[in-house]
């Protein structure tokens, strides 16, 4: 293999180098160079934006219409996320990031369901046209650059592995956005996590998160329920609760409300769901409508409270069988559900953990090691989807940015 190093500076602008080419990593080059820096965005993969280009391949969901200050609350961490987290997300909104996509052509509309999608629902037009405008202002793509550590100093050095050969790379100022471990095959492949524990920082595992859960399914419920949706129902997990539905599939559960509940979740001692399968009823109203049941409990119930093929699969071959109207009630607003574990971090649609805010002060700069910066998922929150995960790492890739940029 052989060695080379090169400098990027200038008398006149910081150089900075940005590693990662996804959302967060584009967007802190964006504003780094408008600032007026020397721009190079490194990335490991052939080109940039390929977890860009998944997150929009049924749509691409670019924040979300929700007003704040509730806007926020959708946010946390394994800890109390730090003030200038939240800054940065106040400091570029989802108003803000709409009239970014404007800006570059691409306008957006507020569904129903309060997700913000460009006209249109895709993802490649906009990173085309955001690659050209990257490229205007006089960024410096290099791809197939594997980044495999970085000696500090002014300015620090960079050391990537480029097609079979170890180059290195001089920067007044490094901002990481080398992704979580969600979608590897886009480039978010966790190998940072040993090279920043090298150095000193102390990192929260990565775990799965807007993912489904596994349940040990006796037989019976999957013969009976395989595929089968659980609608118009509550899920609780610890004190926090979901309406929605979910779907049951032969490994577990999945559907929005435990994605939005993992945190919740992953607390417990003995991880577990509880259903209310029948919110709009009190138990009482449901005992009530039994009447003066003695026998065939479930039938009747399926009946007279209209339960679901899948409610009445799970209610009979986990709890039952049932003697009585009050316990099957009982059973119908409390039933619990025994989780084993999330599904694979490769199937997750995002990740949770990652780099302490212990390590972490303004700017997303850390606190040892002036002048490298973070952001993104390799920090420490998580947001469900709907356009949350979207925002926080387009507010953090130019809080950073433009944190770097300043002259110190």
């Amino acid at each position: 293999m052989s060695q080379k190093t090169f400098k990027h500076s200038t008398l006149n602008s910081p150089s900075i180098a940005v590693i990662g080419g996804g959302p967060a990593g584009l967007r802190a080059a964006e504003v780094a160079a408008e600032a007026g820096a020397s721009v190079t965005l490194y990335e490991a993969k052939r080109s940039v934006g390929r977890k860009f280009l998944v997150a929009g391949k049924s749509g691409l969901n670019l924040t979300n219409g929700e007003t704040f200050p509730q806007f926020l609350d959708y946010y946390e961490g394994s800890e109390n996320l730090p003030d200038f987290f939240y800054q940065a997300l106040k400091d570029f909104d989802n108003n803000a990031l709409r009239a970014w996509a404007a800006e570059l052509g691409i306008e957006t509309y507020v569904a129903s369901s309060n997700k913000v999608f460009p006209i249109g629902m895709k993802a490649a037009p906009l990173l085309r046209r955001w690659i050209e405008k990257l490229r205007r202002l006089g960024v410096t793509f290099k791809v197939r650059h594997q980044l495999t550590g970085i000696t500090e100093g002014t300015p620090h050095t960079l050391h990537f592995l480029h097609d079979d050969h170890q180059i290195s790379a001089q920067h007044d100022s490094v901002i990481l956005a080398l992704g979580g471990a969600s979608w590897p095959n886009t480039g978010s492949d966790r190998k940072w996590v040993n090279l920043l524990e090298r150095i000193g920082l102390s990192i929260t595992p990565l775990s799965s998160a807007n993912c489904g859960w596994e349940v040990d399914w006796p037989t019976a419920v999957l013969d009976a329920a395989e595929g089968l949706p659980l609608k118009n129902m509550t899920v609780h997990a610890g004190d926090r609760s979901r309406q929605g539905e979910l779907v049951i599939t032969r490994y577990g559960l999945e559907g929005g409300p435990i994605y939005r509940l993992g945190p919740a979740i992953r607390k417990q001692a003995e991880p577990h769901v509880t259903l209310d399968l029948k919110p709009t009823f009190t138990k009482e109203q449901l005992v009530k409508k039994m009447e003066s049941v003695k026998r065939n409990f479930l039938h009747e119930a399926k009946l007279r409270w209209k339960l679901s093929p899948a409610a009445l699969a799970i209610i009979e071959h986990l709890h039952g069988p049932f003697d009585n109207t009050e316990t099957l009630a009982q059973c119908v607003k409390q039933c619990r559900i025994p989780l084993t574990q999330p599904r694979p971090i490769d199937e997750a649609i995002s990740s949770a953990g990652g780099v302490q805010w212990g390590n972490i002060s303004e700017g997303f700069e850390l606190n040892q090691h002036p002048n490298i910066h973070l952001v993104g998922e390799m920090l420490d929150w998580e947001a469900p989807t709907g356009g949350f995960l979207l925002q926080a790492a387009f507010a953090t890739g130019s809080a950073a940015a433009n944190y770097a940029t300043r002259y110190k």
